[in-house]
């Protein structure tokens, strides 16, 4: 009979994208279980979005009010787990060192910001599909023909705040990274021009408005969903943000 090595039975490491999955899975799974995560990332926009729809303030223009809504609630929810959401988990995992052990294991840094990543996308349609479906019941009737330019706009805006949110999670501290990352989310909600159009803002707020990751998302996804047109304008506004944050992040961040 011939004689098994026990080194021979021991199993290699798996694919790289199963390790990329397992970790996205796990992600994903941590994001959903935190409690004020899923404050940020759901409940408020869902209220967010029932409580501007049927108010008559602030002034929105003269399109109907749940179509100027709906899109810049769905921007927000992008905003909330791209950047908030991750910036957040992602400065807690480097204090308590999850960062360094798992970029040395077969997973690999790449792996790890990959499965972030993809567990950010899992939420981000979770997101959708929930708050599409409350905008769907109170009288949104989205542009069938934008939806492959919101989704373009949506996974610009992605990359945008993801990159934003590893330069801040890589760069403070763990209470800085909570404290600031949801500092930014209260400013750009109120004055990011995420939910209200820049062009409904004042003058002098208007224009810094328009140029940011949060404003350009919601002015490209209400022409998406809106009247089903291409927002370039808008879109290389994100496409610069991913540059330069990833840019950044890719400089600056620090494992441990």
């Amino acid at each position: 009979m011939t004689s098994v090595s026990p080194a021979s039975t021991v199993p290699g490491p798996a694919a790289p994208w199963r390790r990329v999955v397992a970790q996205a899975s796990f992600e994903t799974r941590i994001l959903l279980r935190n409690g004020e995560q899923l404050l940020v990332a759901l409940v408020l926009p869902a209220l967010a979005l029932v409580g501007l729809t049927l108010a008559a303030v602030p002034d929105l223009g003269d399109s109907r009010r749940v179509d100027v809504v709906a899109p810049g609630v769905l921007a927000l929810a992008v905003m909330s787990t791209a950047f908030t959401g991750q910036a957040i988990q992602t400065g807690f995992d480097r204090r308590y060192g999850v960062l360094r052990l798992l970029g040395t294991t077969p997973l690999g840094r790449g792996g790890l910001l990959a499965g972030k990543v993809l567990a950010v996308l899992v939420v981000e349609l979770l997101q959708v599909v929930l708050l599409g479906a409350v905008a769907l019941a109170l009288g949104w009737h989205p542009a069938a023909g934008g939806l492959l330019p919101a989704l373009l706009a949506g996974l610009l805006g992605t990359a945008a705040f993801v990159s934003l949110a590893l330069l801040l999670a890589g760069t403070l501290r763990a209470e800085a990274v909570l404290a600031v990352a949801n500092l930014v989310w209260v400013l750009l909600l109120a004055g990011g021009a995420v939910i209200v159009p820049a062009d409904e803002m004042p003058a002098g707020l208007s224009h810094l408005a328009a140029a940011l990751p949060s404003g350009a998302l919601g002015e490209a996804l209400r022409e998406a969903l809106g009247s089903g047109r291409l927002a370039l304008g808008p879109l290389l506004v994100l496409l610069a943000w991913a540059v330069l944050g990833s840019a950044a992040a890719a400089r600056w961040f620090r494992w441990d």
